[in-house]
């Protein structure tokens, strides 16, 4: 888990790991240089009253990509999973992926996640493909970093790129392009914050970043990384929007009518 300046969301993210029906577990949080003071106090306030969390309190400001690293590197677990501080997990999510990643016998799983607002109000849902292949997440993002689980008994630790943006999908492309398939839960098991003053609430200051992932990360020319982000990304998260607006909407409808 990386923090930065999330006191005011951060323990109901912590709680909803410490809290998990699987027990076996180890909480590393790397704050990247938070300069807010409800921060750190509630990092250091757990790691006072649970074992099980293990704090990195990095010197400056690196981002999310460096901070999750620096987590993986501490990591002793054979399965390693990530949650934002601004987003939670469901009770049960990590008792019912590694089961299902046993049963694949697969080196990386996701799932479904629920969409919230800032004050925690669910306002949509993405539901995850049944499979995701390496050539399908070129094409474009499709799994949830906050839902992702993967097993380091096959490659062994993967680790995200050092980009300020999108290293999430990059790193799993990295992953893909070893085990060329993933498979996911179309249970919701996590609930995803969108925020405001987040990185990445402001879609169109993405651009730049997704060519990034292309260009840099995958090694395509400049011409080459514009041409498959404009004909191949685009239609493809164009198509994935219309659907998650669709799906979204049939999930709210039912969830009044049963209220």
């Amino acid at each position: 888990m990386p923090t930065y300046n999330t006191g005011s969301i951060l323990s109901e993210s912590i709680d909803s790991i410490l809290c998990q029906t699987y027990k076996n577990l180890e909480l590393i949080i790397t704050d990247d240089k938070s300069d807010d003071s409800s921060t750190i106090s509630i990092l250091k306030a757990y790691e006072r009253k649970d074992n099980r969390v293990k704090v990195i309190y990095l010197d400056s400001n690196h981002g999310a990509g460096y901070a999750r690293n620096k987590a993986i590197e501490t990591a002793r677990g054979r399965y390693i999973a990530f949650c934002d501080s601004d987003d939670r997990w469901v009770a049960d999510k990590l008792e019912k992926q590694i089961a299902f990643i046993k049963e694949k016998n697969c080196c990386l799983t996701y799932s479904s996640y629920i969409i919230c607002n800032q004050d925690g109000t669910d306002t949509g849902i993405f539901i995850a493909p049944s499979i995701v292949t390496y050539g399908g997440m070129k094409r474009d993002d499709k799994i949830g970093c906050l839902t992702a689980l993967y097993d380091t008994a096959f490659y062994g630790k993967f680790y995200f790129p050092l980009l300020r943006k999108r290293q999430d999908w990059a790193m799993f492309i990295l992953l893909l392009e070893k085990c060329r398939k993933a498979y996911g839960l179309k249970e919701p098991l996590a609930y995803y914050r969108l925020r405001t003053d987040s990185l990445s609430s402001n879609k169109r200051s993405l651009v730049k970043f997704n060519i990034n992932v292309y260009h840099k990360v995958l090694g395509f020319s400049k011409l080459k990384s514009y041409l498959y982000f404009g004909f191949i990304f685009l239609p493809t998260y164009i198509i994935k929007t219309i659907k998650r607006k669709k799906d979204s909407h049939k999930f709210l409808s039912l969830k009044q009518n049963i209220t």
